[in-house]
């Protein structure tokens, strides 16, 4: 009896010789309806990140225009304290760099300039200088973003005085 049973069980778990396997149907990949609607909510969103990010980039070269005006003005200050003047209109920010050519006493000025290299404003176009200024000795300004003089909103020039 008991080489009955085992008989029974080893035949009954081993897989029949006769009857050919089933393999189960594999899908790979993805529809094309799927992919569609993958990059549909892509542009979605996409589209909701431009709309809250491009109004802060225009802030953020306005700011950064503001800040680059203020450390020029900083540098023409110290360039007055070394000089007792200002630079000319004629010799305009490259006086922060170099020694200007007329200076009275040349030997004043700062060894290495007082700034390392004059900035582009962020529309990558150099600060403009008016000597003398609206309200001052001098004015630093950008013309804005469509560089031309006047304008309103993110077109309106910057001046360092604003705040």
């Amino acid at each position: 009896m008991r080489k009955i049973l085992l008989s029974l069980l080893t035949d009954w778990t081993r897989p029949s010789r006769d009857k050919p396997k089933r393999t189960p149907k594999r899908e790979d990949g993805f529809t094309l309806v799927e992919l569609m609607v993958v990059i549909v909510i892509i542009g979605l969103l996409a589209t909701v990140v431009l709309i809250n990010v491009l109004p802060s980039q225009d802030q953020a070269m306005t700011t950064k225009a503001r800040a680059d005006i203020a450390t020029l003005e900083q540098a023409m200050e110290m360039y007055k304290l070394d000089n007792f003047t200002y630079p000319t209109g004629t010799d305009g920010l490259q006086a922060l760099v170099a020694a200007p050519a007329g200076l009275t006493q040349p030997a004043r000025y700062r060894p290495g300039g007082y700034v390392k290299n004059l900035p582009n404003d962020p529309w990558g176009r150099a600060y403009q200088i008016a000597v003398p200024g609206k309200s001052g000795d001098f004015d630093i300004y950008s013309l804005g973003a469509d560089g031309a003089p006047g304008g309103e909103e993110d077109d309106a020039d910057i001046y360092g005085s604003e705040s």
